[in-house]
């Protein structure tokens, strides 16, 4: 598994967070979090970024793209769809855009297009919150006990 996210993490309190999810991650599955680099040029930044998150995606990639125009699901859906897609010997990766979202072109490489809410969230708490879904999940998915 792993989450292509534009640009780094700068507040210590997010990485923190981000660090303890990964630890708990990775007690069920390997993780990678390729960080790729963020525009500030907003007339350049989803053309660049896009090209650069296409890089990070292989063929045999189920790509799950967090959009706000996605479908939402709930923790138990989501956690069906992950295991889904692991029985189905598909590299699942998620991909959280940059300030400016995602491009057409990463937008058309999506297998699934998933949205968390109406919400406008910064992409630094946004890594967060899917990391502690993805938690979640194998917690569901393995039926050990977790705060709801």
């Amino acid at each position: 598994m792993k989450i292509i996210c534009v640009g780094k993490i700068k507040e210590k309190f997010f990485r923190d967070a981000i660090l303890e999810y990964f630890k708990r991650i990775s007690k069920y599955t390997k993780l990678d979090i390729i960080e790729v680099l963020d525009e500030a040029d907003e007339s350049v930044a989803l053309k660049k970024e896009g090209e650069r998150i296409l890089s990070k995606i292989k063929d045999n990639d189920y790509v799950i793209t967090l959009e706000i125009e996605g479908k939402e699901l709930s923790s138990l859906e989501f956690a069906k769809k992950i295991d889904t897609n692991f029985n189905s010997n598909k590299n699942l990766t998620f991909v959280i855009g940059g300030s400016y979202g995602l491009s057409e072109d990463v937008k058309n490489r999506s297998d699934y297009k998933l949205s968390f809410s109406k919400f406008t969230f910064p992409h630094q708490l946004f890594r967060v919150m899917l990391m502690e879904q993805i938690y979640r999940a194998y917690k569901i998915k393995n039926n050990e006990n977790y705060h709801k």
